[in-house]
């Protein structure tokens, strides 16, 4: 490689790093559609994404605490997430890709909130007047 070049090289590698160390959603399996139903216990408003923890009762009534992942709070913040979106004790419906390995958890696709609302899914849902 020509010395002019080397420098230019290093500095796009160094760039692409922090793609490399992205997680892949791989552990997902985008083939299957869970719907969950149950009570919101945490919803964590973190980098670089956002996990809401939901308590979900089992065909025995065991009660399963999910992990759910979502988006980042910048990507869900423009689709009219706020911090205080899901709230401990709120009884929600949320739709997830399980993951592969059947642990309890899952990425986030979709949600009905208490109030009716839905997140997610192929439309991009304001927030009421009272959260803005």
């Amino acid at each position: 490689m020509h010395p002019r070049l080397l420098i230019p090289s290093l500095l796009i590698a160094a760039a692409a790093l922090p793609v490399v160390a992205h997680h892949s959603f791989g552990m997902f399996d985008e083939k299957k559609e869970l719907v969950l139903k149950g009570a919101v216990k945490e919803f964590q408003w973190s980098n670089p994404h956002t996990w809401i923890q939901l308590n979900v009762a089992d065909a025995s009534g065991n009660v399963i605490e999910w992990s759910i992942e979502a988006g980042s709070p910048n990507l869900v913040g423009r689709q009219g997430w706020k911090r205080n979106t899901f709230k401990a004790g709120d009884q929600v419906e949320i739709t997830v890709h399980p993951l592969r390995d059947g642990q309890p958890g899952g990425s986030f696709m979709s949600a009905v909130l208490p109030d009716g609302r839905k997140l997610g899914g192929d439309q991009i849902r304001a927030a009421p007047a009272a959260e803005k």
